[in-house]
């Protein structure tokens, strides 16, 4: 089991330079949690790409359905104080200190391509990179 953070469930479901990784890392590791506030990341992150013409609104709503049912049973809350103290302590926004709380609590790796992330938490997060070398 890990944390996969948003960017991580994008680049498994957006073909681009990254989903070679991300197929890697859920081969090796299929079962994905997630903080319940990754399905507005992802929209976020969907919106932004209609706005640039790199997907129809039609393409991200398919993308967000797949993305749901993929992850569906596998959210999680966080407890808020655990956020604040990381986000607080390591200047991280508190969006990304929603995945190292959950995989602090669980004990598994979040995997994530977010280098403040990867800098301020390296006891919890690996890149998909280090995860697939063994290093998770």
């Amino acid at each position: 089991m890990i944390v996969a953070d948003v960017n991580l469930i994008a680049y498994l479901l957006l073909p681009g330079e990254r989903t070679e990784e991300a197929e890697g890392v859920f081969r090796t590791d299929p079962e994905w949690v997630v903080p319940l506030l990754w399905r507005s990341e992802l929209r976020t992150v969907l919106v932004g790409y209609v706005r640039t013409g790199d997907l129809t609104l039609g393409d991200a709503i398919r993308v967000v359905a797949r993305a749901e049912n993929l992850m569906a049973g596998r959210e999680a809350e966080v407890d808020s104080r655990r956020v604040l103290e990381l986000a607080v302590g390591s200047r991280c926004s508190a969006y990304d200190c929603e995945y190292v709380a959950l995989a602090e609590y669980l004990g598994v790796r979040l995997v994530t391509a977010d280098t403040k992330v990867l800098r301020n938490f390296p006891d919890v997060a690996r890149s998909p990179r280090q995860f697939l070398e063994g290093a998770g």
